[in-house]
């Protein structure tokens, strides 16, 4: 079996170059496309995942950095941003918008920029994981950091439990 290429995407390691940052990507020979499945692989939390999710606010695409263990409230985005109408960005918007693939979305490094919303609760923890531009690599970093390489505004935009 062919192991693949465990370094970032192209877009991503040229992103990294430019902001000056030097981190550690690993590659799996598996992808990990889920939050679950990169939490099992690195043995983190949930929680230490970011996830990158790209939606659509009144035709205009838009960022959201999750934790693994949460889910966006769409109309807590909508109001933080004022939108009309806010929904899941489809596949082929999210690969022009970043351009990678879901499951492999970066939080920066992007083909186009775009406002970026970051949910505070990523601040809960020393390091957390992203994907590096495949479903296949992620990469560490503290996520004060990786809130201001993104360009992000921290904002409350995950589901509350009851």
């Amino acid at each position: 079996m062919a192991t693949p290429d465990t370094s970032a995407h192209p877009r991503f390691a040229d992103a990294l170059r430019e902001l000056g940052l030097e981190v550690e990507v690993r590659g799996f020979p598996e992808a990990v496309r889920t939050a679950a499945q990169a939490a099992a692989a690195l043995g983190c939390e949930l929680s230490q995942i970011v996830k990158s999710l790209v939606f659509e606010a009144d035709g205009e695409p838009v960022l959201v950095l999750m934790d693994g263990a949460s889910r966006v409230d769409v109309e807590r985005v909508r109001d933080e941003l004022g939108a009309g109408a806010v929904r899941r960005a489809d596949p082929a918007l999210v690969r022009e918008t970043t351009g990678y693939a879901i499951g492999g979305v970066p939080p920066f490094g992007h083909r186009v920029r775009t406002r970026v919303l970051a949910d505070r609760r990523l601040l809960g923890h020393a390091t957390v994981w992203a994907a590096a531009g495949t479903p296949h690599t992620v990469f560490p970093l503290a996520p004060g950091e990786l809130v201001g390489h993104a360009g992000a505004t921290l904002v409350d935009v995950r589901e509350r439990t009851a």
